[in-house]
């Protein structure tokens, strides 16, 4: 993943909106939202106080609104992208995103962007105010993340800066368009560990508290769930993804079938089947990372031929 800590633009000089450069990290954004770079913004470009404001408001823009459209990627290659996600992309005049995000979409549609505006990973806050600030100035503008745009994702953050300033998703023809998620793309490589009744639990503590995700845990796996485990580990929070393997060993047995897919759908996927009891030892592999989604079976899910298997409950009903 990106760690550069600067933003890119197609034209670094002049605003596409007519406002001053972020280039300048104490400047204002290119529509009036708060820099990035911001010395009062976190590492993760979230305000270290609760009482930060948008940077603009919906009454500072003179133009009709534009467009903003939440695009999911998928799983991360062209062909995993669905035909109405790589159109919506082709119409925007503007795409904004997490800088390994943008990389993801084809060259073609990119260069054929007026404007790519990206920011490096956690910057979530500051690049989403600017994809509304431009689609508030009157542009038709995507901004975009793997996997769907609601799981783990930034729909919803959308609409919360939306209404923050002043403006209303109807006014910026707010739309989702979705894509496969996480779960999903992996769940296809395993071979069919989510058949049945599953549920998914994402380890970053940078908005949900780890006590609150240790509860979650806890009450998904004492029922009959498979699991599936978004952003499992980072060089940071090593003990969160103990603390995981702790909670699920409380609750299931330790030759528990797990998938570990890293890198789904990308240039260095790669997928390994082990069980509950191993998993922990992962956390020190290159195997296991931000990029890694985890698949836990349920007690009735095993192992043939290379691939989980979570029954549906035909056999209960049907002879086979």
């Amino acid at each position: 993943m990106s760690t550069d800590d600067t933003t890119t633009e197609t034209d670094a000089s002049t605003s596409n909106c007519g406002a001053a450069s972020t280039t300048d990290s104490s400047s204002e954004s290119k529509c009036g939202a708060s820099s990035s770079t911001d010395s009062s913004s976190s590492s993760c470009g979230a305000s270290e106080s609760t009482e930060e404001k948008v940077g603009s408001t919906a009454d500072d823009f003179d133009a009709d609104p534009g467009k903003l459209t939440a695009v999911g990627l998928g799983p991360g290659q062209p062909k995993g992208m669905t035909e109405r996600a790589k159109g919506a992309l082709a119409d925007a005049e503007h795409i904004v995103g997490y800088t390994t995000y943008i990389d993801l979409i084809p060259d073609d549609i990119t260069d054929d962007a007026e404007a790519i505006y990206d920011t490096p990973m956690c910057g979530e806050v500051s690049r989403t105010e600017e994809a509304i600030d431009r689609a508030l100035a009157g542009n038709d503008v995507a901004i975009v993340g793997s996997g769907d745009p609601n799981v783990y994702a930034l729909a919803g953050l959308a609409l919360e800066i939306v209404e923050s300033k002043g403006a209303t998703a109807s006014a910026l023809d707010f739309e989702v368009v979705p894509g496969v998620p996480a779960a999903q793309s992996c769940g296809a490589r395993l071979g069919a560990p989510l058949v049945n009744d599953s549920v998914s639990v994402s380890l970053s503590d940078h908005l949900t508290p780890m006590p609150e995700i240790e509860s979650r845990l806890h009450a998904v796996a004492g029922e009959g769930f498979t699991i599936s485990i978004y952003n499992p580990w980072s060089r940071k929070r090593r003990e969160n993804f103990q603390k995981a393997c702790e909670i699920l060993l409380a609750h299931r047995d330790a030759d528990t079938p797990v998938g570990i897919v890293h890198g789904a759908g990308r240039e260095d996927e790669e997928v390994e089947l082990t069980t509950l009891g191993e998993l922990e030892s992962y956390g020190e592999t290159d195997l296991v990372d931000m990029t890694t989604t985890v698949v836990v079976g349920n007690e009735d899910t095993y192992v043939f031929d290379d691939r989980m298997v979570t029954p549906r409950g035909y056999e209960t009903k049907y002879d086979y």
